[in-house]
């Protein structure tokens, strides 16, 4: 089938190679010409594992191309929208201009017949305004959220755990589902579960599952504030209550908090449309569970100035991690870069390291200094803290210190092996652990 994918970012970018690799025919269109340019020479404009490897196949076969003109579309029949939908400066809303910018547009080539997916995170009753703009055309809409985990957006395009369609009559005949059915047939072959429903249902399913996320995370992390307190250990108490299956232990990892750019952001949004509903009151919950999530990458900054009697001016800090989970390059919204950005303007001599975030820091931590690795982060540093759980932070050894140095490592994601540190000399704090 021909399709195409409006918006080639993270979200478009992934589904257009994914849709290539089972034989259709794409066009990704984006109105930034240097990232398209980077699409069309094989190389993605981020990191995510597996994603290069996608594109050059695709772009090899000849069923993958990129273009910066709309009517390279016209040819589709399948078009799909994969636009990013940011936080409005300075409100909780979601900016929706891109969503309504890429209709706009794809106006111009739509048939009859054709069928428009959505795939962007938008608040509910967007799809619905958006059919009718597209109804005089012919044209019909679908929505199908999107449910990828960055570091593992490709098999979450090709083998995802459910595939949901929102469709006006929601109907399990309606010609939009067949049509979508022959789209993702080789995915639904291996037994995902469809779920068909109505429009609003479907634009809930994906903010409310973040919704849920940011809530089991910022649970576990209020467990560790009390934890901290009495002396309790918050990884035994997930354990604990992660071995209850009405629980389970996923995103149940005290820590520095959740980021990136879906969760904050997500659950800002769904609360101010809740609000603009007349229902806030629903989720006024979300409200802390966004302050539960600020106050852990706070509590870092506390234990660090903590540690050096209350002033860390010209204190030499090593942030092992920039990105806001490990096997991304994303820093939007990154609890590291919060930290980080903390402790500098504090005047902090901050040096930090990421296997793959460090030139999308730059411009965020103007007074921070980069450097390759953890080996030459921890360099004479005062204190260490540990804010993405990469591999590479994990597995590391540090160097032996005498005691008398009193140097520290803080744990902000409990994922090391605290021996490994107290054995070398350092003295070792997590958080949700008696500091």
């Amino acid at each position: 089938m021909k399709l195409s994918v409006i918006g080639c970012g993270y979200l478009g970018a992934v589904h257009a190679s994914a849709m290539a690799s089972i034989g259709h025919d794409v066009v990704g269109i984006d109105v930034d010409a240097l990232k398209i340019e980077k699409l069309s020479t094989g190389k993605s404009p981020f990191f995510e594992p597996g994603l290069d490897e996608l594109l050059s196949e695709g772009l090899a076969t000849g069923r993958l191309r990129f273009s910066t003109e709309m009517s390279d579309a016209a040819d589709a029949t399948v078009h799909f929208i994969g636009v990013g939908t940011p936080q409005v400066a300075g409100k909780d809303n979601a900016d929706l201009r891109y969503v309504y910018a890429a209709i706009e547009s794809l106006l111009t080539v739509l048939k009859p017949d054709d069928l428009v997916v959505g795939k962007s995170t938008v608040p509910v009753g967007t799809a619905a305004e958006l059919a009718v703009k597209i109804r005089p055309s012919g044209a019909r809409l679908l929505w199908n959220p999107e449910f990828l985990r960055e570091g593992f957006a490709v098999q979450d395009t090709l083998r995802p755990d459910r595939v949901v369609y929102g469709v006006e009559s929601a109907r399990e005949n309606a010609p939009e589902v067949a049509k979508l059915d022959d789209v993702y047939a080789p995915v639904l072959a291996g037994g995902m579960r469809r779920l068909v429903m109505n429009l609003p249902t479907a634009e809930l399913v994906k903010v409310s599952a973040n919704a849920f996320l940011a809530t089991k995370i910022s649970f576990i992390n209020a467990m560790a504030e009390i934890s901290e307190v009495v002396g309790a250990d918050v990884t035994q108490l997930a354990d604990a209550i992660g071995a209850d299956d009405r629980i389970g232990r996923k995103f149940l990892n005290a820590g520095i908090g959740f980021g990136g750019g879906c969760l904050p952001k997500d659950i800002r949004a769904f609360a101010a449309r809740a609000g603009e509903l007349g229902v806030g009151d629903a989720v006024g919950f979300l409200r802390e569970v966004d302050q539960i999530n600020l106050r852990r990458r706070q509590r870092v900054v506390d234990l660090v100035v903590q540690s050096q009697g209350g002033d860390v001016t010209g204190e030499k800090v090593a942030v092992l991690g920039l990105a806001f989970k490990p096997n991304s390059d994303d820093v939007r919204d990154s609890p590291a870069v919060d930290v980080a950005s903390k402790l500098s303007l504090l005047g902090a001599s901050v040096t930090a390291t990421d296997p793959e975030a460090i030139e999308n820091s730059r411009r965020l931590l103007p007074g921070v200094e980069f450097v390759p690795g953890p080996a030459d982060a921890v360099v004479d540093a005062r204190v260490v803290v540990v804010a993405t759980e990469w591999k590479l932070f994990k597995d590391f050894e540090p160097p032996q210190v005498a005691k008398e140095e009193e140097r520290l490592v803080i744990d902000a994601r409990n994922c090391l092996r605290a021996e490994t540190w107290t054995s070398a000399g350092w003295k070792y704090v997590a958080l949700g652990k008696s500091a």
